[in-house]
C-alpha cells in the first residue's frame, strides 16, 4: 500500500534516495537541520544502488577541488565504523592509470606533482616497472602508468530523519489543484513568494530506472547539465589462480578497467557489447580489453560469468560535480553530477551541502568552484582523471 499522499510537515525535504540524497539527510540531522524528510521513489534507497558499483576510491585528479574532495571523503570512509558501529570492507590493493601515449604522461606528470604537494604519494612509472607491479596486465602500446600504493576498492536510518519510499502523486483537487496525477513536469511548486515550499513527488508508469536529476531542477526552474553514460560490468565467478592483491587498473585512453572482486574479476566497459558465452570470446571481441586487460591472468579465460549489469555515469561538461544553494531558486540546492566519482565522494559531498543549509555556507570546503553558476560561464575547471 503506498504511503499517505500529504506527509507531515518537514523543515528540509530531500529529494532522492541515492547515496548523495542519504549522505545529506544524515548530515542534515547530525547538524540539527530540524525535521527531515527524505523522498525516494523505489522500494529501496541509495546502498542498495552503490552495491552494484566497481567501488574504487582514488586521490588522482587532476584539479585541486577533486583531490580535496578525496582526502575529506576518504578519511571518512576509514572513520565509518568507528562513527557508526558497522564494519567496512576495504582493500588497499593499490589503483594504476595506463597511459598510452607520451603526451598523457606529460599530462599525468604534472596532476601527479599536484596530488603530491597534498601529501598524495602518487608516482609515475615506466612500463618495465608496470610489467613487474602487475604481469598479469596487457600493457601492449602502453607508454607509462600513474600508481597509487594506497588506492583502494570496496566490495560490498537513524537521527531525526523520516524516509517515504515509493512516493505516490497527490489527487483530487484543493492545494493540490493543477497538478495532474502522473504529470512529472509539476511535483515541485513553489508555494508563495517566500521561502515556503510544497513538494509532491510523483509516481511513474513502467519500471522504467533513468535519472531524474535534470528533470527534478528543471522543476525549480534551474537547467541542470548532467547527462547519463552508460557503463557494462561484468564479474567472474571465483577462481584459484586470482590474485589476492590484483590493483585497480584503468586503461585511460579507453577507460576499460578491472579489480578483484570476490575471489574473481571485475571488468567495466564503456561499450555496449551483448552477453558473451564467455569471458575469453568477451577479451577477444572487445577493443576496450585489448589493452590494460587481465588477460595474462592464469585461469580467467576459463572462468564463468556470475554477474553483469549496466549503470549510469552522470556526466557534467567539466565531469565535476554541481554543489549548493541555487541562486535564482530562494531554498533549492544541488547535489549532483559526481562523473563516475559519487560513491567515493559522496560522504564529504553531504556533509557540504549539509553545511551550507544550515550555517548558509560549506565550511569543510570552499564549494565555490562547484556552483551551478559555472555552467554559464567559460570553462573554469579542467577536465579531471
Amino acid at each position: 500500500m503506498p504511503p499517505p499522499h500529504n506527509p507531515a510537515p518537514a523543515d528540509v525535504v530531500v529529494i532522492g534516495g541515492g547515496i548523495m540524497g542519504v549522505s545529506t539527510a544524515y548530515h542534515l540531522a547530525l547538524l540539527g537541520a530540524g525535521k527531515i524528510l527524505l523522498l525516494e521513489r523505489e522500494s529501496m534507497l541509495g546502498p542498495a544502488r552503490p552495491a552494484a558499483c566497481a567501488g574504487g576510491f582514488r586521490h588522482q585528479f587532476s584539479t585541486e577541488i577533486n583531490i580535496r574532495l578525496s582526502i575529506e571523503s576518504i578519511q571518512m570512509i576509514l572513520d565509518f565504523e568507528s562513527e557508526l558501529g558497522w564494519p567496512v570492507d576495504l582493500h588497499q590493493d593499490g589503483y594504476l592509470f595506463l597511459l598510452s601515449t607520451l603526451a598523457e604522461v606529460e599530462s599525468f606528470s604534472g596532476q601527479v606533482a599536484l596530488q603530491n604537494s597534498w601529501n598524495v604519494p602518487s608516482a609515475l612509472l615506466e612500463p618495465e616497472e608496470l610489467a613487474r607491479l602487475a604481469p598479469y596486465i596487457n600493457l601492449e602500446g602502453i607508454a607509462g602508468g600513474a600508481y597509487l600504493p594506497s588506492g583502494r576498492h570496496r566490495r560490498s536510518q537513524r537521527n531525526d530523519a523520516r524516509v517515504r519510499r515509493r512516493c505516490a502523486p497527490p489527487r483530487g483537487g484543493g492545494p493540490d489543484r493543477g497538478v495532474r496525477p502522473g504529470d512529472p513536469h509539476r511535483a515541485l511548486q513553489d508555494r508563495g513568494r517566500g521561502n515556503r515550499q510544497g513538494i509532491h513527488p510523483l509516481r511513474r508508469g513502467g519500471k522504467r530506472r533513468r535519472p531524474h536529476a535534470r528533470e527534478v531542477a528543471a522543476w525549480a526552474g534551474a537547467d541542470l547539465p548532467v547527462h547519463p553514460q552508460r557503463r557494462h560490468v561484468y564479474t567472474t565467478l571465483p577462481f584459484p589462480q586470482a590474485p589476492p592483491d590484483f590493483l585497480m587498473v584503468i586503461d585511460y585512453a579507453t577507460t576499460f578497467y578491472c579489480h578483484r572482486e570476490s575471489g574473481g574479476v571485475l571488468m567495466v566497459w564503456g561499450i555496449p557489447r551483448s552477453r558473451p558465452d564467455s569471458i575469453s570470446r568477451w577479451i577477444r571481441n572487445s577493443r576496450h580489453a585489448s589493452r590494460g586487460g587481465p588477460q595474462a591472468l592464469p585461469g580467467l579465460q576459463s572462468a564463468g560469468i556470475a554477474r553483469s549489469w549496466a549503470g549510469l555515469y552522470e556526466m557534467t561538461p567539466d565531469a565535476h560535480p554541481v554543489l549548493g544553494r541555487v541562486e535564482q531558486v530562494s531554498a533549492f540546492y544541488l547535489i549532483n553530477g559526481f562523473s563516475g566519482h559519487g560513491f567515493q565522494h559522496a560522504p564529504i559531498a553531504g556533509k557540504l551541502v549539509a553545511e551550507e543549509l544550515v550555517y548558509g555556507e560549506a565550511r569543510t570546503l570552499d564549494i565555490g568552484p562547484l556552483r551551478l553558476a559555472r555552467s554559464q560561464q567559460p570553462r573554469t575547471l579542467q577536465s579531471p582523471t
